[in-house]
């Protein structure tokens, strides 16, 4: 079989690259492979070669390309040629795993390599001149099955990294159809292995799970096996529930999904459980910021207003978490505008400088967002009535 024709085929570069290793020592591998056979867009491309790092950067140097070492102890290197950045890597063999690392050894063996991944589907190599593609394991055949199945034992490459659990699920929601038996038994045994992770990757693999198109019919069998049990007990089946229905408001607001919308909606609507979550998973900031105000209820003033307050975004996902697709959408493309006036415009109308100012300018805002956000005149009204109430006063 020949790897189809794409546009990530003619970056600049690419020829160059794989002319530098010469003939025999390139071949596209893993997500490039697998996502232009589905026809999915291409963002990044990774060479696997089975020359070793040093010879590697040799190569490159000696052609003019760019070559960054950045995981060299691993065996890849970042090229960089005509501008467009490739991830090389040495074909490699583990010496020993303990779950969450792999000690790797480099080889010249492309089966040996391909035997050491996770997924059928990501062992597909393709030699970048022909397009001939290789197929060590049956990986086309469950390619077009949509099959997500182990290489080899499931049970001993979950043992050799436990985050090969979720990556089964995602990878299920993303490309598969029924899940694979063995392999599904597999993850529900050893789902306690999650534990022994850092919260980091499992945080990774959850939010790229979310936004996986058939992520719904996923986490509901991920919790009837209890698989995330071990590490976000918070997921239940009224949570997957509230996801489905979650996903039904994105589609009718035209509204892509994000992935921590997404865990507000499976997670119960409490702040103090979505706080020990986001510490759980380590969130970013942003991140757990984003979390708690998607729970809030806060809607008494409009989809406009409320976008204007806490930002579009912001005001998309409560809006959608709220089963409002209309207001979602509504505000999702709007840009909020500014208050077209200042302090200094009060003070010019007679108040003083001070705690009025302030006061005055969160009056004109209110009643200015009341009314639609009117322009410079209508603001202007606003303020010379605001102003004249706290002038009457005293």
């Amino acid at each position: 079989m020949i790897l189809p024709d794409a546009a990530w085929r003619r970056q600049p570069g690419l020829d160059r690259l794989a002319a530098t290793l010469g003939p025999g020592n390139a071949r596209f591998v893993g997500g490039a492979v697998r996502d232009t056979l589905l026809g999915l867009p291409v963002t990044d491309v990774d060479v696997a070669t089975p020359l070793a790092p040093e010879d590697v950067v040799a190569l490159l140097e000696r052609a003019g390309i760019k070559a960054v070492p950045t995981g060299i102890a691993h065996g890849t290197i970042t090229a960089v040629s005509s501008g467009t950045v490739i991830e090389v890597t040495t074909l490699r063999r583990d010496v020993s795993t303990d779950g969450r690392r792999a000690t790797v050894a480099f080889t010249g063996d492309w089966r040996e390599d391909a035997a050491r991944r996770d997924f059928t589907i990501n062992a597909l190599y393709a030699d970048p001149h022909t397009g001939e593609i290789f197929d060590y394991f049956g990986g086309l055949a469950d390619l077009e099955a949509r099959h997500i199945r182990f290489i080899g034992d499931p049970l001993q490459r979950i043992a050799e990294d436990h985050l090969r659990i979720l990556r089964f699920f995602r990878f299920l929601a993303r490309f598969g159809d029924a899940p694979d038996q063995a392999a599904l038994d597999a993850c529900t045994a050893r789902a306690n292995d999650l534990m022994a992770l850092s919260r980091e990757r499992i945080r990774d693999e959850l939010l790229k799970l979310l936004v996986a198109p058939d992520a719904v019919r996923v986490l509901r069998l991920m919790v009837e096996r209890d698989i995330l049990k071990p590490v976000v007990p918070e997921i239940d089946r009224a949570g997957v529930d509230r996801l489905a229905a979650l996903a039904g408001y994105e589609a009718a607001a035209d509204l892509p999904p994000e992935p921590v919308r997404r865990l507000a909606a499976v997670l119960p609507a409490d702040a103090a459980a979505n706080e020990a979550v986001g510490a759980r998973l380590k969130l970013s900031n942003a991140e757990r910021q984003a979390l708690a105000s998607a729970i809030r209820a806060d809607f008494a003033e409009g989809p406009l207003a409320l976008a204007y307050r806490i930002g579009p975004d912001r005001a998309a996902d409560r809006l959608l978490l709220a089963g409002d697709a209309a207001g979602a959408r509504q505000a999702a493309g709007w840009v909020p505008p500014r208050l077209p006036l200042s302090g200094g415009a009060l003070i010019g109308r007679g108040l003083s400088k001070g705690p009025d100012v302030a006061k005055a300018l969160r009056r004109i805002e209110d009643r200015w967002i009341a009314e639609g956000f009117p322009g410079a005149e209508r603001a202007g009204q606003i303020a010379d009535a605001v102003v004249a109430e706290l002038l009457s006063r005293g």
